[in-house]
């Protein structure tokens, strides 16, 4: 592996440092009005596309710019140095949904979604999780019964982000319910939000964040011809999306939490550490935890890079994607926790230092769910011991 990057690589980097620095968002993002956070989402997508800065990687043929991965990861290491938010509405179209289709769906799925992923037409949203099965994400019960060319489809999801928004979305639904094994018999399908039968009921969240939802289907029709993958085999394309979601769809917050690191650095070097004399960065015990996570991020920047080159020879990343994502979760609420101890009661005022809605206490709160959203950290070790170390069950 080479961490070296070329000279065309370093001047593709100053071409989107320069980029991001002229059209980046001027005005705060919204929180809490949906729609507002919607339009200021799609606008930004949109302004992207017109850019010619939308799909870096993605094939040419869907309205992508068939680049590599590293300068897709060169994208996201200058977007999250600029300050943008790493999760927005546009994230789960971009980030899984789309790949995923690009993996595995039709020629007339591809034709018809990812182009209207990339230009900021449409908002995707991801119906895995249940109230029954969030870890043990086999254990799915919202089911599907098909009826002619239709599935109706009835159930209920939770921790659905931005589903209030959301024009389309991933959707996973029992079709076999008599099968011996709980992972055959789930399809993936897409679904139509504005379909009649769904009702959507926004969830707050501790920290501020109004992003969750639970989504519930009372004999929602869904076409046959928006499964995705094969009927009844939908749990090898979910694995898919979960790669995703684990192995590339956070490389902005993973940068961003290196940036996040030296900003603390800073801000132990200005603010009175506990003695209430000497710097905070002075202090013994912080200057240790700040060293720490400083070489925590750095070898984590080490690991995605490492992850990247082992995507460049597979469509799909592999299951060390699970690496990344447990990785990342500790670090992120080791560092929000550090926060807290340089800042002090300071850290519960709102600061433009961070994106979360309440400032530094906000991002402190949300690192909790690092651990949770997108596999437990305790999933994340199995998926380490099975599928990569090899170790018994």
């Amino acid at each position: 592996m080479d961490l070296d990057f070329t000279a065309e690589q370093v001047e593709f980097r100053d071409e989107v440092r320069t980029w991001l620095a002229e059209h980046a968002p001027t005005e705060p993002r919204p929180h809490r009005d949906a729609a507002a956070m919607r339009e200021y989402d799609l606008a930004w997508q949109r302004t992207q596309w017109d850019g010619g800065w939308a799909g870096i990687a993605w094939p040419e043929r869907y309205g992508g710019r068939g680049l590599t991965l590293v300068q897709q990861l060169i994208w996201y290491e200058e977007y999250a140095r600029a300050g943008l938010p790493s999760v927005d509405a546009c994230f789960v179209g971009l980030n899984h949904a789309g790949p995923t289709l690009i993996t595995t769906a039709t020629e007339d799925q591809k034709n018809f979604h990812l182009p209207r992923v990339l230009r900021g037409e449409d908002v995707w949203c991801q119906g895995f999780s249940e109230p029954g099965a969030g870890s043990d994400l086999a254990a799915l019960s919202t089911r599907a019964e098909l009826d002619g060319d239709e599935f109706v489809v009835t159930g209920q999801k939770v921790w659905t982000s931005f589903a209030m928004i959301a024009d389309y979305q991933e959707l996973l639904v029992r079709t076999d319910r008599d099968g011996a094994k709980k992972h055959h018999g789930i399809t993936w399908l897409i679904c139509d939000m504005r379909s009649p039968g769904i009702e959507v009921r926004p969830i707050e969240t501790i920290e501020g964040g109004a992003e969750f939802c639970e989504v519930f289907y009372d004999e929602v029709r869904v076409p046959v011809s928006n499964v995705v993958g094969e009927r009844d085999k939908g749990w090898r394309v979910a694995m898919s999306t979960l790669s995703f979601e684990r192995g590339t769809a956070y490389t902005a917050s993973q940068v961003r939490l290196s940036d996040t690191v030296e900003k603390l650095v800073d801000l132990a070097r200005e603010r009175t550490g506990p003695d209430g004399r000497r710097p905070a960065i002075a202090d013994d015990e912080l200057s240790r935890r700040l060293a720490t996570a400083r070489a925590e991020v750095a070898a984590l920047r080490a690991m995605t890079y490492a992850g990247i080159c082992r995507n460049l020879r597979s469509d799909t990343p592999g299951p060390e994607g699970s690496m990344l994502k447990l990785y990342y979760a500790e670090i992120a609420k080791r560092v929000a926790r550090l926060a807290m101890d340089i800042l002090g009661a300071d850290g519960l005022r709102a600061t433009s230092r961070w994106d979360r809605p309440f400032g530094w206490s906000g991002n402190y709160l949300y690192s909790f769910s690092t651990s949770i959203g997108g596999g437990t950290s305790e999933i994340q070790r199995n998926i380490i011991g099975d599928r990569v170390l090899g170790l018994p069950r």
